[in-house]
């Protein structure tokens, strides 16, 4: 954006450290000047400036300037920011004067005193507005043009011409025009590079920011697996505190693959299990062309990136059931109604009959699966009742054992001596026991031998709670804690889907599925439900 003449015009000295170090060598030189003088005048060296024609003069003045000198620079560490301008311009003044006076008492030194007055003169314009500046250099011209006349009218013969005068006075107003330039290009690049460090300071603190609010891990490892930079993702996912820098110590198995990967540069697509959460990370290295062998190691949670998976993979899942629901709905009415129709002939015999009803149950069962899975993805709201646990869980059992082989295993129930009331769903509730009771029959025995479970209806701190335990090996720790994951299956044959949706029915149910370890061999898998408010009416519970 172009600069407005008038501006520039009145520009101000900046009150800045910048400009009081520059006066402070401003101050530096006038004391220079002052002492070559005196040096000049009060030893033998004053034979080299001839005789002066007003002796008593000359010393007086190059006292009085050393005096003003000294003043100057104390006055420079005191004065007031703001009244900087009006120190350069006294102690400019005072150089006019003083050189003018000079000037006149040695004439054979004169043109030397008036080219060092040209640098008092340039570093002033320097400080000062542009007017000022000129001000100054227009003062110093007319002095040394005064001094011409004056000694014209005390002594006749002048040696030297009134062109040098001349020539003088236009080299004052050169150097103020152009150090006031230079100046200002100076006071210019610095506000810039000022705004610009802001700037890349500002960009630097919001990079920071940005790695590290980032969800990937990064780290900066220099040649010596030294840790340099990491970010709050990098040690959430390797488990450490920021104390420890070496990345052999935190992770030997990253390290491994750093170094690896540095000996043949080739990346290594295999996941590896890094913190104490065993967490599946993917680690990637790209290499900065510096000293020392630094390089950045990005850490991407492979978990995530599964969970997305399994997001649209559940999406899917939900608009194919919808679609399903129909095809499985129309077999199901006809074998129902067809069952029906059978029930009303009289030459079924008993035990055709006891089959049929058995059927039509199962039919029953089926379609309230199919309504559980679609209300699920359509995330329907449960409708919670009063259920008595101890009458739910035997009915719950009974229709299960209807559907398995007698020899595939046992199942026992336990009741408390009192009723045991709960608020859920019970469509839900009995598609929910109906897979742990599944999973416990197909996992939960020996290879050798049929599955024992036991089924347990009860209270924990006033919470109704079913309890579904087996004998058989357990559950690996490492497995514990993807239990509820969608597709997390250790059988060929399974869906990994039975326990994610159980989980999701309890969850609609303001109800809670937990696996709980046994000590002594075997699982557990307790539903944990809400007990009926104090304030609802007490109707008949359903069993």
């Amino acid at each position: 954006m172009p600069t407005n003449p008038a501006t520039l015009r009145n520009r101000v000295i900046p009150s800045s450290s910048t400009q009081r170090r520059d006066l402070y060598f401003f101050g530096l030189y006038r004391a220079f000047e002052a002492a070559l003088l005196a040096l000049l005048l009060f030893t033998p060296a004053s034979a080299m400036i001839g005789d002066p024609r007003h002796s008593v003069m000359v010393k007086a003045v190059v006292v009085f300037y050393l005096a003003a000198a000294v003043g100057l620079i104390l006055w420079e560490r005191h004065v007031d920011p703001r009244n900087l301008r009006t120190q350069v311009i006294v102690g400019t003044t005072v150089d006019i004067v003083v050189a003018t006076l000079a000037a006149h008492a040695l004439p054979q030194v004169a043109p030397g005193i008036v080219l060092m007055l040209l640098f008092n003169i340039g570093s002033a314009s320097l400080l000062l507005p542009l007017r000022y500046g000129l001000g100054l250099a227009a003062l110093a011209a007319a002095a040394v043009i005064g001094e011409y006349i004056w000694t014209m009218l005390v002594d006749v013969d002048i040696a030297r011409p009134f062109a040098e005068r001349l020539m003088f006075a236009v080299s004052f107003m050169a150097i103020a025009i152009l150090t006031y330039l230079l100046g200002r290009q100076l006071r210019d690049s610095e506000a810039l590079v000022e705004k610009r460090s802001g700037e890349v300071a500002d960009l630097a603190d919001l990079n920071e920011l940005i790695i590290r609010r980032m969800r990937t891990g990064v780290l900066l490892v220099d040649g010596d697996n030294q840790i340099r930079l990491s970010n709050e993702a990098a040690l959430s996912l390797l488990g450490s505190g920021e104390g420890e820098r070496q990345l052999g110590r935190i992770s030997t198995t990253l390290s491994r693959r750093l170094q690896q990967w540095r000996q043949d540069d080739r990346d290594d697509e295999t996941p590896l299990s890094l913190g104490p959460e065993q967490t599946d990370i993917l680690p990637r290295f790209v290499r900065l062309h510096t000293q020392g062998g630094s390089a950045l190691v990005f850490l991407d949670d492979t978990s995530m990136v599964s969970r997305r998976a399994e997001s649209l993979t559940l999406a899917t899942l939900g608009r194919f059931s919808a679609s399903l629901a129909h095809e499985i709905r129309n077999p199901l009415a006809a074998i129902s109604y067809a069952t029906q129709l059978l029930e009303e002939s009289n030459e079924i015999s008993a035990g055709d009959r006891r089959l049929l009803e058995i059927i039509h149950d199962q039919c029953l069962r089926t379609n309230g699966i199919v309504e559980s899975v679609l209300s699920l993805a359509r995330r329907e709201r449960a409708t919670p009742e009063r259920i008595d646990l101890g009458s739910f869980v035997r009915r719950t059992v009974s229709d299960f054992k209807q559907v398995v082989a007698e020899e595939a295993g046992t199942i026992q129930i336990t009741t408390a001596p009192t009723a045991v009331v709960a608020m859920a769903d019970p469509r839900h509730m009995q598609q929910v026991l109906t897979v742990l009771l599944q999973n416990a029959m197909n996992y939960g025995h020996l290879a050798s031998d049929p599955a024992r479970i036991t089924v347990v209806a009860h209270t924990i701190d006033g919470h109704p709670v079913i309890d579904v335990m087996d004998r058989g090996p357990g559950i690996a720790e490492g497995n514990q804690a993807q239990l509820f994951r969608p597709f997390f299956t250790t059988s060929e044959h399974g869906t990994g889907l039975g326990l994610y949706i159980a989980g999701e029915l309890c969850r609609a149910n303001d109800a809670s599925l937990d696996y709980v370890p046994v000590p002594g061999g075997g699982s557990c898998f307790r539903i944990a439900m809400p007990a009926p408010h104090a304030l609802m009416p007490a109707d008949k519970p359903r069993t």
